[in-house]
């Protein structure tokens, strides 16, 4: 498979996801993104068009506990910090948007953190 066939296929996977997930005022939209190195995560109100609360690896607090690695104990501490904001934000509940990846790995771990922390999906 070309690179230009696999994002085409990624592409693809991320858009049939989106048309099943939408975020409202009462229940915002979770969405994961992953690159190699980094993880990003939104709470966004897709009627209004905003983003409600972020967090990252490349954000200060999350940079300063994990260091250089991408692994599920970042993306746990990702979750974690995802799910204070929300809640102090005054979000209880959202829609898990995983972007088109497999529920897998640092996308499971992320999940799962921000679950325990008090975000019900």
């Amino acid at each position: 498979m070309s690179t230009e066939q696999q994002k085409k296929a990624a592409q693809r996977r991320k858009n049939y996801v989106r048309s099943k997930v939408f975020g409202t005022p009462e229940r915002p939209r979770l969405s994961v993104f992953r690159s190699n190195r980094h993880l990003y995560v939104q709470i966004i109100d897709d009627i209004a068009g905003v983003t409600l609360a972020s967090a990252g690896t490349l954000g200060k607090s999350i940079r300063e506990q994990v260091g250089s690695s991408n692994n599920r104990k970042t993306a746990e501490i990702v979750g974690e910090a995802i799910a204070k904001q929300a809640v102090r934000v005054g979000i209880k509940a959202v829609c898990f948007d995983r972007n088109g990846y497999k529920y897998h790995g640092r996308v499971k771990a992320l999940a799962d953190a921000a679950r325990k922390a008090g975000l019900a999906f």
